[in-house]
């Protein structure tokens, strides 16, 4: 049986090669020609979804809210899934977050197969390589910001100094450096997404899954965040997955999937010309 002391030593070990991949990958950034640009090939897949079904047995009855869906998103990428109430893209997000499995068909997060993955592993791969905001923001309404977001880093097993100095610095990374003690009832609905933002951050995770982070904020909020998050994937190629019905939202997005009846209807791909602030 593996002891406390080995499996901190491997998550150690663990978080290391991530850290230098992450350097190697920014020094590649610097010496590189922008991948997004004009005919650039697709960089590797944070996420690939392959004939990828999701039914629900009601009684007698089965519901298929996914019926085939497969499309990839690479890394670095800012794509939105859009969709009318019952398309199935609520189910989608469930999956590409790795809080569900597939009923069949294949789906790969950070190249790893979800369905060969134990309880215990896909929760490891939800907390190293996935970031989540919600619409209702999902913040212990007891603990302070900087708490909330040093929560992911506790189940981590890093030490509390260090959690706490990650969380003050992911914060500040929002503009909310002034806020760390606050308790969510004291802050705005804007500050609130803002520390649960933060909080999918600090991990450093590979992809960032926004289920409509703009959902219940007014729209002077609502653009701040849009802008943080399309400012983290700029400047730090983490890969967005946002889930909307706002077309305004998801026109922001240098791609859009369109899904309807379990199935994607369109996917824009991820040619240039289409990101934020392009012909604004």
């Amino acid at each position: 049986m593996t002891s406390r002391t080995d499996q901190q030593r491997d998550d150690q070990q663990r978080d290391q090669q991530r850290d230098q991949q992450r350097d190697d990958r920014q020094e590649s950034a610097l010496s590189t020609p922008d991948p997004t640009g004009p005919g650039a090939p697709p960089g590797p897949a944070a996420i690939e979804a392959v004939g990828v079904t999701r039914s629900y047995r009601f009684g007698d009855s089965t519901v298929e809210a996914l019926r085939g869906v497969s499309f990839t998103v690479a890394e670095g990428e800012y794509a939105a899934i859009v969709g009318p109430s019952g398309s199935g893209k609520s189910t989608l997000m469930h999956l590409l977050g790795c809080l569900d499995r597939p009923t069949s068909g294949t789906l790969r997060v950070g190249g790893r197969d979800v369905a060969q993955l134990s309880d215990g592993e896909l929760a490891d791969l939800r907390n190293r390589e996935i970031g989540f905001v919600f619409q209702a923001f999902q913040l212990l309404p007891r603990s302070s910001a900087v708490d909330n977001v040093a929560l992911p880093l506790l189940y981590r097993g890093v030490k509390a100094p260090q959690r706490r100095a990650r969380a003050a610095a992911a914060l500040e990374a929002v503009n909310l450096g002034h806020r760390l003690t606050h308790r969510p009832s004291q802050m705005s609905g804007g500050e609130q997404q803002r520390v649960a933002i933060a909080r999918a951050l600090v991990g450093e995770p590979r992809i960032l899954l926004a289920d409509e982070p703009t959902g219940n904020l007014d729209s002077r909020n609502g653009a701040e965040v849009m802008r943080i998050l399309e400012e983290l994937n700029s400047t730090r190629g983490v890969a967005v997955v946002l889930v909307t019905h706002d077309d305004e939202v998801a026109g922001r997005a240098r791609r859009q999937v369109r899904v309807r009846d379990g199935l994607v209807e369109l996917d824009t791909g991820a040619g240039p010309g289409t990101g934020p602030g392009v012909g604004r």
